[in-house]
């Protein structure tokens, strides 16, 4: 059975980063592995770039209106819960993932977002650092 996996800003932008460096590769493998395992990726809208997409992802998932109200649920409950992702002058990318991933459909339990800081995800949902996630 296929594994689903949200791509959080961190892997996502390592993946894409011009300089080949020992982190960029090795999560260039990790992805390549999961793929070849017959896994899935997801890439939420805000971290869109198009060549990459159309290459591994088989869904890019567009910032909808519900999961836009869902990141704004979310981080009011953060900040009431003293457990802000973000500082309060920064857009809170966090969130916006989490809802995305939230929003998405499928039994959120086949859900995991791969990040490279799970701690501020892991409040709304399961977050794994990208080397920690195996199929």
């Amino acid at each position: 059975m296929s594994q689903l996996v949200f791509l959080d800003s961190g892997p996502l932008g390592l993946i894409t980063h011009p300089q080949r460096s020992a982190e960029v590769l090795a999560v260039t493998e990790w992805l390549s592995q999961w793929l070849l395992n017959g896994n899935r990726v997801i890439v939420p809208a805000i971290g869109r770039l198009d060549e990459f997409i159309n290459a591994i992802s088989d869904r890019y998932l567009p910032l909808s209106d519900e999961a836009l109200r869902l990141a704004a649920e979310l981080w009011a409950k953060s900040r009431r819960q003293g457990q802000p992702t973000a500082d309060p002058k920064a857009l809170d990318i966090d969130v916006i993932i989490a809802a995305q991933a939230l929003s998405f459909g499928p039994v959120l339990s086949d859900i995991t977002v791969a990040t490279t800081n799970p701690k501020h995800l892991s409040q709304f949902l399961t977050a794994k650092n990208w080397n920690e996630i195996v199929s």
